[in-house]
């Protein structure tokens, strides 16, 4: 049977940006900006995304697209069956773990859209809404709820399925964001403060700041060696890759910043805590929303449009797993069976996260930021030092061969891997 690829450059590059948003540009950047420097952290984010997370997209596409496999195949054809196999293995077994707490806090900010549209947010119904949104057993049904509807757009397929979904999402997260950046703007005092904020102090940074910068630039884009992997597999092969990345770059960045202009002009402008970390959506946000003009309605459109991004990425990872599973599996029914066992799984895997929320931090310490960073370090060498120099200009470059191909070559096998060795190392010093 032949692989599927995706049916357009337009629709791939919305399905790698829907991917790559995520709650991790629309959710976490804010907070992190607010926990890490402000715009000095941004301005280093910046860097970080253009001279190492392209080249790392680009090489986990080459990949994915080379070998034409997910990330056991992939790792198989580079390192040998035994070796590639066990690799990959446990990088589908990673995301396999981190799929299934963030499919609980998909679920979480999907009761939170409903609660805005049914409820409203005030001082009384806030309440009410902590109350529900600490019911283990109602979180785990919603996660549960968005698990049965990714697992049903995996088995419609990459065209009809996966493409679909991302060229309803994408464009419709653009314009409720925009509008929100907008609406943000206007409120009394809010250029002004937006001004303030973004003047960068860079003598606040410190190394863990640094360190919090390129962390968020690898993981903001999805790299891991798994989803970008499968979906380079999908990529056609005269889709430009270079080209492609900076353009999924680009919507990931700007997903960032439109966020950003929505979220602290208002938290700034009604004096609420913009460094409240993780539980921003769930705890400030609400705040904001209740004291804002128009609240409930742009509120509601804000949760709406996070919801249905951050759907695409939970799409992406369950994608990497069901795919890399089904194509080691030769008989022709795989793909729907293993849909089906990985939905009992990760149902079954969800409940400890559900029932014990505070168990998702150190889970995410080890397998969503730690071993996904392991991953994209794997895929890398796996490029640089097994696909080799010149297959890997080909994928990128296509026929053209110019002098700083090479060098980015160089980059690519060098100077990237080095970076991330050195940040996991930090990473785990720092951590453990």
């Amino acid at each position: 049977m032949s692989r599927q690829k995706f049916s357009s450059k337009y629709t791939s590059i919305l399905t790698f940006i829907g991917v790559a948003v995520g709650l991790g540009n629309v959710w976490r950047f804010p907070y992190m900006m607010g926990e890490n420097g402000g715009s000095a952290f941004l301005i280093i984010y910046l860097l970080f995304t253009i001279f190492l997370a392209i080249p790392g997209l680009t090489a986990e596409w080459t990949l994915g697209r080379e070998t034409g496999k997910g990330p056991i195949g992939a790792l198989s054809s580079v390192f040998g069956k035994a070796w590639g196999r066990r690799i990959g293995s446990l990088l589908v077994f990673t995301m396999i773990v981190s799929t299934s707490y963030y499919l609980v806090v998909i679920g979480n900010i999907a009761f939170t859209a409903s609660f805005s549209i049914m409820n409203g947010f005030t001082d009384a119904s806030i309440t009410e809404f902590d109350n529900y949104i600490s019911n283990g057993w109602l979180q785990y049904f919603f996660g549960l709820a968005v698990l049965f509807f990714a697992m049903l757009v995996l088995h419609l397929g990459v065209n009809k399925g996966i493409e679909s979904v991302s060229r309803l999402f994408v464009p419709f997260f653009t314009l409720v964001i925009l509008y929100l950046a907008v609406n943000a703007l206007f409120l009394p005092g809010a250029i002004s403060k937006v001004a303030d904020f973004l003047k960068p102090d860079f003598s606040v940074l410190t190394s863990e700041h640094i360190f919090a910068a390129l962390g968020q630039s690898f993981f903001s884009v999805g790299l891991a060696g798994t989803i970008m992997v499968i979906y380079g597999s999908y990529m056609p092969a005269n889709q430009s890759m270079l080209k492609t990345a900076s353009l999924t770059a680009l919507g990931d960045v700007g997903a960032a910043m439109l966020a950003s202009l929505f979220i602290v002009p208002t938290i700034l402008v009604f004096n609420l805590d913009l460094a409240q970390g993780p539980t921003l959506v769930f705890s400030t946000l609400p705040k904001l929303f209740s004291v804002m003009p128009g609240g409930r309605i742009l509120g509601s459109g804000f949760l709406v449009a996070l919801s249905l991004i951050a759907f695409l990425s939970a799409i992406g990872a369950l994608e990497a797993i069901v795919g890399s599973i089904s194509e080691e599996l030769k008989f022709r029914s795989s793909r729907s069976i293993i849909i089906l066992i990985i939905l009992f799984i990760e149902a079954a895997i969800m409940l400890p996260s559900s029932l014990n929320p505070e168990i998702i931090g150190t889970l995410d310490l080890v397998f969503g930021s730690g071993m996904q960073m392991l991953g994209s370090t794997i895929a890398l060498i796996a490029v640089a030092w097994g696909i080799g120099r010149l297959t890997t200009k080909v994928q990128i470059f296509g026929s053209t061969n110019k002098p700083w191909h090479d060098n980015y070559f160089a980059w690519l096998k060098w100077v990237l891997p080095s970076v991330m060795i050195i940040v996991l190392t930090s990473y785990l010093i720092s951590n453990f």
